[in-house]
């Protein structure tokens, strides 16, 4: 994603929180900031992807809230926070109302459309807050997706990315199923996946993971681990409104014991390997 804003010409100032990975976009024309304060200095926008709710509240607003070193620190009354990380809806209003307090503005702003979507600009991204903060961020976010859709006031844009996260569940964990059961009827199962595509089993899973399900092969993508916190979210959500998620709680069930055999940092196609039961 901050490579495409690099190519689309803007200028960028990035921090990672593992240094080394800012290397690459130094090298493509990136300025490098040592904390997220310096990132945050004198910007008019502040784009973060972070893995979970703690990061994303210890990068904007410090430890315990007290800004040092955060991006809070060098955010200027004005900014315009845009924050693409899958946090819970709550988090998202909490650290908008922060920031508000500092008169800088905040959009919730998660994306879908995998590691192939972020590196060709055409994700999907689910827009929590303002209109005029849309407006606003509209120019970098036309940089990293294709399709750009305001659900609805700050956290809204969580909420809909939480209902993104049960159709992976369900799509992902389908296909694994599938291909398991060919392969135990013995059937050439990549032929079998390439006729499927066509008709009304092809999804997105079967078409960009299941030749790697196939092959037992699960590099990132997007972690396991990850879309398990991602799941917990929408399971509490769904609890909070009296609504039962089972297909969900059963993959996330599926996707623990994955995580307890040590394939948490595999990709979210590892759900292939529950099938296996000396994986389990």
């Amino acid at each position: 994603m901050a490579a495409n804003l690099l190519a689309q010409g803007f200028a960028l100032t990035v921090h990672n929180r593992h240094r080394d990975r800012e290397l690459p976009l130094a090298v493509a024309g990136a300025t490098r900031a040592a904390t997220p304060a310096a990132a945050a200095r004198g910007a008019a926008v502040l784009a973060l992807c972070l893995s979970d709710d703690a990061a994303v509240a210890a990068v904007l607003l410090g430890e315990g809230g007290d800004g040092d070193g955060a991006a809070v620190a060098g955010l200027a009354p004005g900014a315009l926070v845009v924050d693409f990380s899958t946090i819970a809806p709550q988090t998202s209003r909490a650290m908008a109302a922060a920031l508000a307090e500092r008169g800088v503005a905040y959009l919730d702003e998660p994306v879908t459309g995998g590691t192939e979507g972020a590196r060709a600009g055409t994700l999907s991204v689910l827009v929590g807050g303002a209109a005029a903060d849309l407006e606003r961020a509209r120019p970098l976010l036309e940089a990293v997706g294709r399709t750009i859709t305001a659900i609805g006031p700050v956290g809204a844009g969580q909420a809909a990315k939480a209902v993104n996260q049960v159709l992976v569940a369900g799509s992902y964990a389908a296909v694994a199923e599938a291909l398991a059961l060919g392969q135990r009827l013995g059937l050439p199962m990549e032929e079998v996946r390439q006729a499927l595509l066509g008709g009304a089993a092809g999804s997105w899973a079967l078409e960009h993971r299941g030749g790697a399900m196939l092959r037992g092969e699960f590099p990132l993508g997007f972690r396991l681990r990850l879309h398990r916190k991602d799941l917990a979210i929408a399971l509490e959500a769904a609890a909070a409104g009296g609504l039962g998620l089972p297909v969900a709680e059963l993959v996330a069930a599926m996707e623990d014991d994955l995580i307890a055999a040590g394939h948490g940092d595999e990709d979210v196609s590892a759900l292939a390997r529950w099938f296996n039961a000396g994986s389990r």
